[in-house]
């Protein structure tokens, strides 16, 4: 794994730069062999909370994890065991779509029993409730009033413009975002 390690109001001293390359070096028991992508991680600290953000893109895999903590060796911790439950999250998948077509081959290497009876019982996922609705012609703008004013953290619609469907949410630090389909 090739590090890119950068600092947000923060110096990126040596210490911290090993101690977060052997953490994250940790999640390379995982795979079949050594990813050859690099792992890009974004220290910053505001207000004195400290946040390390981890992205590594792979070619059919991108895992991504943000910790925000008072301790950054704290939030290097934790931003591991996220990765490893998305790591666990997806080699379950993946290992169920193996059992059902043998020509499939896993990029993950095999892990211990337990670990995967674990991960298959915390990801039981269950549909409890489905809504069905129209989607109304508008621009993001209108639907951003109306998820607002429905008081959601998301709303779909259909553009006008294009006549594609798209999502708009509410990001973490209060802005929004937009989804659309590539085309």
């Amino acid at each position: 794994m090739k590090f890119n390690i950068r600092g947000e109001n923060l110096e990126v001293t040596e210490a911290i730069r090993d101690y977060v390359e052997k953490k994250i070096s940790k999640l390379e028991r995982y795979f079949e062999s050594t990813p050859a992508s690099d792992v890009h991680v974004n220290l910053s600290v505001y207000n004195e909370k400290q946040r390390i953000e981890v992205t590594i893109p792979m070619t059919s895999l991108l895992l991504r994890a943000e910790v925000e903590h008072t301790d950054l060796y704290a939030a290097t911790d934790l931003v591991v065991d996220k990765l490893e439950r998305q790591i666990r999250k997806y080699k379950t998948k993946v290992n169920r779509k193996f059992r059902q077509n043998v020509s499939f081959k896993p990029i993950l290497s095999s892990l211990a029993e337990d670990i995967e009876e674990e991960v298959e019982e915390s990801n039981d996922i269950e549909i409890v409730r489905t809504k069905r609705f129209d989607l109304k012609p508008m621009d993001s703008e209108e639907a951003v009033l109306q998820m607002d004013m429905l008081g959601h953290e998301f709303y779909v619609f259909q553009n006008a413009a294009s006549g594609d469907t798209n999502v708009v949410y509410r990001r973490k630090d209060g802005r929004y975002g937009l989804i659309e389909p590539n085309n």
